[in-house]
């Protein structure tokens, strides 16, 4: 049976030259879009399974409120700032985490012209037929798609299996789109058990902007840190609760952990 973290023994599989910043308890890498997939490039085919996880002002309230959960970011070879509001907030702790949105990873990765087409991809998640939308998309030849049940958090069975044929199919990148806890879950538990290789990527729906089922907020809008709200716009039942009700509760976990230094300017 696969189930959640209870501590840590994995070791970083990334060389780090200089301290983390641990933003709302959580060690961030600070890279940006062009150092992360330089990162995912240069991992040698044959390591041993690692995986990155791209949290964002949801994941974030998450993780601070189950400690069982903030562990599997914390275990993570790379953690990846994905919202710009996150990057909003972490300056106003003298904190820089440049934010790489997952879906722009996913994207510029797959549709890199150093990528191999020839190599395995999985797919975790996902609808019928994604599969060929992102070789359509990006000219990959061996891409494959499993389909797990949802509610993957919640059945340790539904888990392991998952896991199980993970590791059966071998991919080069294991791109998790089962939503968060549970592609992390996913994640943490291939790295702990040992038994594959490859990265894992966690990064919710991005594949949904690469083949256009979602769209992407115009340009002026994401440099004005707005994409939320294009977002809610597109989706508002599905996302109203998450971005009005949900989301501004990270505003009073910032206030609360604010750092010493604005104690004593107050």
């Amino acid at each position: 049976m696969v189930t959640l973290a209870q501590g840590s023994n994995l070791q970083p599989a990334v060389d780090r030259h200089d301290a983390r910043p641990v933003f709302l308890d959580l060690p961030f890498d600070r890279l940006t879009l062009e150092q992360t997939l330089s990162a995912l490039l240069a991992v040698p085919p044959g390591e041993r399974f690692r995986y990155l996880v791209t949290p964002n002002v949801d994941h974030m309230l998450r993780i601070t409120q189950r400690p069982e959960i903030a562990q599997l970011y914390r275990e993570a070879w790379l953690c990846i700032n994905d919202s710009r509001v996150l990057n909003l907030l972490a300056r106003s702790h003298g904190i820089d985490l440049p934010a790489v949105p997952g879906s722009d990873l996913v994207a510029a990765l797959l549709t890199h012209p150093n990528l191999d087409k020839t190599m395995p991809v999985l797919i975790v998640g996902g609808n019928e037929g994604l599969v060929a939308q992102v070789r359509t998309r990006t000219g990959l030849k061996r891409v494959r798609q499993i389909r797990p049940p949802m509610g993957l958090s919640r059945d340790p069975a539904a888990l392991a299996a998952t896991v199980e044929a993970i590791e059966a199919v071998a991919a080069r990148y294991v791109i998790l789109a089962v939503g968060s806890p549970q592609q992390e879950m996913l994640a943490n538990a291939l790295a702990r058990r040992g038994r594959t290789h490859g990265v894992g990527l966690c990064i919710g729906a991005g594949l949904d902007f690469l083949v256009g089922e979602r769209l992407r907020a115009p340009g002026l809008m994401r440099a004005a840190h707005l994409e939320w709200l294009f977002r809610l716009a597109c989706e508002p039942t599905r996302l109203a609760k998450r971005y009005l009700v949900d989301g501004p509760k990270i505003f009073r976990i910032v206030w609360e952990r604010r750092p010493a230094r604005w104690e004593r300017a107050s």
